[in-house]
């Protein structure tokens, strides 16, 4: 299979790519004796774990089907943590994970009897520090619902659970302000982690953005550790996949309304939908920044401001090109919908040896199936 035969829009994972992430998270684990946990809200393709799974230690879970996902297809240590369990949540998962976070005191209280001799038990804290570039996506944000806020804290609980969890970050590439956060974990709470197995610090920590100090957050880690004896996990998501897949599209048309757009087969709405939700604009294997010729990346969706962004091109665009937009795997194929009907982008891996492998595709039956199975009569 040739990539010039596949036709748009799609997903195209690199699989060398993915190592080089992979290999520094190795690296990661080796200086600071953290474990890896492969978030399953950021990233679930499965038809790459068997690239992944040599270098984590499982996967952790924001809800009941991730949970079986990755006890299925992944292996290793499965994590399960959801914001609000119900009892049937709690009843599908208890016998598959090997961790069981509740978000709650009162979720903790409601079902810990239902797991009691089958998985380890956590909380969720709310240390009410964090590093979020957005308020929409700050654990800490004011009246935020995820975890027990340290005011709100029964110290009997401590006696009764075996670690805790901490999420605090997004998008954090300064090494220097991870530390800070945990120093003050570490003196806010220690005195309880010091009676606990496990610590989980989440994920958040882009440890493989280029030019991050990773023998210092290994080391800051590993102290951590050692001061309460504890076995810390890190949950990453983006940090493994970043940089590693791009989203092919094909303009379609050129249309002109004081300034020119170039509408390409794909939709952030649909398909790359962070992209819309937090603002923050794509970019494109194509683009030059000196370019004369600019150009919206518009979106063939009916939403009015659904666009991918605004570049720059060295020639002027045509209809039939194809274009890539960068850094597409995070937060995306977890996220596709059926919006306006638009054809889903299919999912391919370029394997190291060069190999194009098909991890999915879908057509019409798909997106008649997701809407119903059976008519009223």
């Amino acid at each position: 299979m040739q990539k010039s035969e596949l036709k748009t829009p799609y997903f195209m994972i690199d699989e060398d790519k993915l190592i080089a992430n992979l290999e520094k998270a190795q690296q990661l684990k080796d200086i600071s004796g953290v474990k890896l946990v492969l978030a399953l809200k950021c990233f679930s393709t499965w038809g790459v774990f068997d690239i992944i799974k040599p270098y984590l230690d499982g996967t952790t879970s924001s809800g009941p089907y991730e949970v079986k996902l990755g006890y299925e297809t992944f292996g290793g240590e499965t994590h399960a943590y959801s914001v609000g369990y119900s009892e049937e949540d709690v009843r599908e998962v208890a016998d598959i994970c090997d961790k069981m976070i509740f978000n709650s005191q009162s979720q903790l209280a409601a079902y810990r009897h239902i797991i009691e001799g089958k998985a380890s038990v956590g909380l969720r804290l709310n240390p009410g520090v964090s590093y979020a570039g957005q308020d929409l996506a700050n654990p800490a944000r004011q009246f935020s619902r995820l975890g027990v806020q340290a005011d709100h804290i029964d110290d009997d609980v401590f006696d009764s659970i075996d670690g805790v969890m901490f999420h605090m970050n997004c998008e954090n590439k300064d090494v220097d302000a991870f530390i800070t956060l945990l120093d003050a974990i570490s003196e806010r709470f220690g005195q309880h982690l010091d009676k606990l197995d496990w610590v989980s610090l989440g994920g958040g920590v882009f440890f493989t953005w280029p030019g991050y100090n990773i023998e210092k957050l290994g080391a800051a880690l590993k102290t951590f550790a050692d001061k309460h004896g504890v076995q810390l996990y890190l949950e990453p998501g983006e940090a493994i996949i970043t940089k590693t897949t791009d989203l092919v599209v094909t303009v379609v048309d050129i249309v002109e309304n004081g300034m020119k757009t170039a509408i390409v087969d794909s939709a952030t709405e649909a398909h790359r939908l962070d992209t819309l939700i937090y603002n923050e604009p794509a970019s494109v294997l194509e683009a030059s920044e000196q370019g004369a010729h600019q150009y919206v990346i518009g979106s063939c969706s009916c939403l009015a401001g659904d666009q991918f962004c605004i570049a720059n091109f060295e020639q002027e665009l045509e209809i039939g090109q194809k274009l890539h937009l960068l850094d597409s795997a995070g937060y995306t194929m977890v996220k596709l919908n059926w919006f306006n009907g638009l054809k889903m982008p299919s999912v391919y891996c370029e394997r190291s040896n060069g190999d194009i492998q098909k991890l999915n595709e879908f057509d019409y039956s798909d997106f008649k199936r997701s809407l119903s199975q059976w008519s009223v009569k």
